[in-house]
């Protein structure tokens, strides 16, 4: 930590004085990364709230509507029911979904409307065996 801004010394200033002495003093050099630019930038067209949107997927944090969270979920679903490993796990997978759909449906939240409805299990589990058998 270095000494406190002086008085009468805008800060501005004082930040400035700071970068330009840590900078002769050797400071920036072979930092991890240095020259070559910002991944998320070079990745894709400029957005000037990418690494709040990185941020986010890093934590956890949805960043779509609520119903267009759940029809991702719902195509994820499928496909782990399409690729389970025992009938009793298709019918869990597709039991689950439909709860959230079925909570949706009835309680829409804000944001564009779901449009779906809750699967037939019974039709999932078929083609299941069918896939499996064939």
């Amino acid at each position: 930590m270095t000494e406190r801004k002086p008085p009468g010394v805008s800060f501005e200033s004082y930040v400035d004085k700071q970068i330009r002495d840590a900078e002769a003093r050797g400071e920036f050099e072979n930092l991890p990364g240095a020259g070559r630019p910002v991944p998320a930038v070079a990745e894709t067209e400029y957005d000037e709230l990418w690494w709040i949107k990185r941020k986010m997927a890093r934590e956890g944090f949805a960043v779509l509507p609520p119903t267009l969270a759940l029809r991702k979920e719902a195509e994820d679903t499928l496909a782990a029911a399409a690729a389970a490993p025992s009938e009793r796990v298709v019918r869990h997978l597709v039991e689950e979904l439909n709860v959230k759909i079925r909570d949706m449906m009835f309680k829409p939240p804000p944001g564009p409307p779901l449009g779906l409805k809750p699967y037939d299990v019974e039709e999932i589990v078929r083609r299941w065996r069918e896939r499996r058998a064939g």
